[in-house]
């Protein structure tokens, strides 16, 4: 059965041979996610008489530049991103330290560089030139990692873990620590190890919140989360958010209100509906058959991605899919999972379909790494 889905899935091509549905599949998220974005925003744009154009304009020159990428990086030999492993990494460093001297601040984080007609996130581009850098690490070493290459890769991966932390975004933290994490475990780290990082990994973060090291407001998300149910006024004011997200998404129906209709769209019930709540607007307006649809287009891509990665000729082939895979699944879960009230809040993007143009690039060039793989495996 699993031989089957591998060849469903993936077959042997020719050299240069383009995965068409994969391709076509990223194409068709970024393009609903324009839509779904402007059909979320142009009314509050109108009643506060802006240009009801001004998220569609940014979000559409965005997407379409990071097809162009996907495009470029796909038709790029993936064992050449080894030349690019070690500038990638440095500049994300870089790029990281540098947001806390010329970076915006906003919603008590500062995470972003304000280029005047567009912010930039780098903490996105360095999930995925992290991805590269361990997949490069571990392709140099065809003879298994030792612990001291394991410490290697542990440091490699903290110095930016800690200067994501501190933004603070504990959402692209968690993700990159996943994505290291089962990269590792592919790589051959012994699950012992493993366990052990786990371990203490959990009660770090438990110490962190006795200690006060993380924001209260992060500690209240979390709180909030687990007290859903609770009458008291507190947890009421700080579920507002989610309350109006899972009303939103009932209120859709079986076949939705429609494109540029619906209550809680139109009026601006859900905060931040273009950005972290996208998935509202969504069931509201296209219904469960619509938000159906979006999740089995989503789904599909996830699984395109793992398969390609299983079919993958060497380590850095399988390792860079891994990691892809990863923070594309993740962030789906994790963005559909918050409005639906299965998760805690944390402001992850559901990819291709939120608002932002560091994300719609990174996860086009993230599907582009993907691409150069496959194309490849028949090599």
């Amino acid at each position: 059965m699993t031989d089957a889905l591998a060849a469903f899935s993936i077959r042997i091509r020719s050299k240069d041979s383009m995965d068409f549905p994969l391709f076509w599949a990223l194409i068709g998220l970024g393009v609903t996610g324009v839509v779904m974005i402007y059909s979320a925003t142009r009314q509050a744009l109108v009643n506060a008489g802006y240009n009801p154009h001004y998220y569609l304009e940014r979000q559409a020159l965005f997407v379409f530049l990071g097809i162009i990428a996907m495009y470029v990086i796909s038709r790029l030999d993936y064992r050449r991103f080894e030349i690019a492993a070690t500038p990638l990494y440095v500049c994300s460093l870089l790029g990281l330290a540098g947001v806390f001297f010329l970076g915006q601040s906003a919603l008590g984080a500062q995470r972003w560089y304000n280029l005047g007609f567009v912010q930039i996130q780098p903490s996105e581009f360095t999930v995925l030139f992290i991805i590269v850098a361990v997949a490069v690490f571990c392709q140099r070493r065809p003879e298994g990692l030792s612990m001291r290459d394991v410490t290697r890769l542990m440091i490699m991966t903290a110095v930016p873990l800690a200067l994501i932390i501190k933004q603070p975004d504990l959402g692209t933290s968690i993700i990159l620590i996943l994505c290291v994490g089962a990269m590792m475990v592919v790589a051959g780290v012994p699950p012992r190890f493993m366990s052990f990082l786990a371990i203490a990994g959990s009660l770090s973060i438990v110490a962190a919140t006795y200690l006060d090291l993380l924001k209260k407001y992060q500690v209240d998300r979390f709180v909030a989360f687990l007290n859903q149910n609770s009458t008291n006024p507190n947890f009421v004011a700080l579920n507002y958010e989610v309350s109006n997200a899972k009303s939103a998404i009932g209120a859709g129906g079986l076949h939705g209100a429609g494109l540029f209709r619906g209550l809680q769209t139109v009026l601006g019930y859900v905060p931040e509906q273009r950005t972290d709540f996208i998935f509202t607007a969504i069931g509201e307006q296209l219904g469960f058959i619509g938000t159906v649809v979006i999740l089995m287009l989503l789904a599909f891509v996830a699984f395109r991605m793992f398969m390609i990665g299983r079919s993958a000729k060497d380590t850095m082939g399988r390792l860079i899919c891994l990691g892809v895979f990863i923070f594309f699944a993740f962030s789906c879960f994790e963005n559909i999972g918050m409005t639906m009230g299965i998760m805690p809040v944390t402001g992850i993007p559901l990819p291709l379909l939120s608002y932002g143009g560091s994300a719609a690039l990174v996860f086009f060039a993230a599907g582009g790494a993907v691409l150069s793989v496959s194309r490849r495996i028949g090599n």
